[in-house]
């Protein structure tokens, strides 16, 4: 297994080189999104309208972070269960979706959409949300506000470690651990 430190504009060069299991310390821009979001992201596109970021290149970031206090921008910002998000991801990932981040398994589809588009799949550890935040450095709501902390949030992330889940070879750390662990 591998560590990589890369920025999110980069993230397309480095998709044909990550491998499940290896280390990514993503920094740069990143969008939050979540089911609701994930909605009314996909009542946009079907009405033949633009979306509040751009999505080519872009990570998706399964988070409904709480808000910040005193100085600081941003509260606890743990990942989702990206399952949720299944629906939703194939789509994105063929409108030029580099990489999405959460937490749990993915479908089939979605697997075969990361194969189709050399994008990635990246998992964060659950139930480290302030620990994650550490690594967020901005955030900025930028769509959806009603959806209060499942608006769509701007997050500028320094180092923000992350694991390869599924690669664009069709690796998936679920089924291989489960494999790998097996007894017989």
């Amino acid at each position: 297994m591998n560590t990589y430190r890369f920025n999110v504009p980069d993230m397309k060069q480095y998709t044909g080189q990550l491998r499940v299991g290896d280390r990514v310390l993503l920094s740069g821009t990143v969008y939050t999104a979540r089911d609701a979001a994930h909605k009314k992201l996909f009542s946009l596109l079907d009405a033949g309208l633009a979306l509040p970021f751009d999505i080519k290149n872009a990570v998706i970031y399964y988070a409904g972070p709480t808000p910040g206090h005193d100085a600081v921008k941003i509260g606890s910002c743990g990942p989702t269960t990206s399952g949720r998000m299944d629906a939703f991801a194939p789509r994105l990932y063929d409108l030029g979706l580099a990489a999405t981040i959460g937490k749990g398994e993915r479908s089939a589809a979605v697997a075969q959409a990361v194969i189709r588009n050399r994008a990635a799949y990246l998992c964060a550890v659950g139930g480290a949300g302030a620990l994650i935040s550490r690594h967020i450095k901005d955030a900025e709501e930028i769509a959806f506000y009603e959806l209060g902390c499942e608006s769509i949030k701007k997050l500028t992330v320094e180092d923000m470690p992350l694991t390869v889940a599924l690669d664009c070879f069709g690796g998936d750390i679920f089924k291989e651990g489960r494999e790998k662990y097996r007894l017989t």
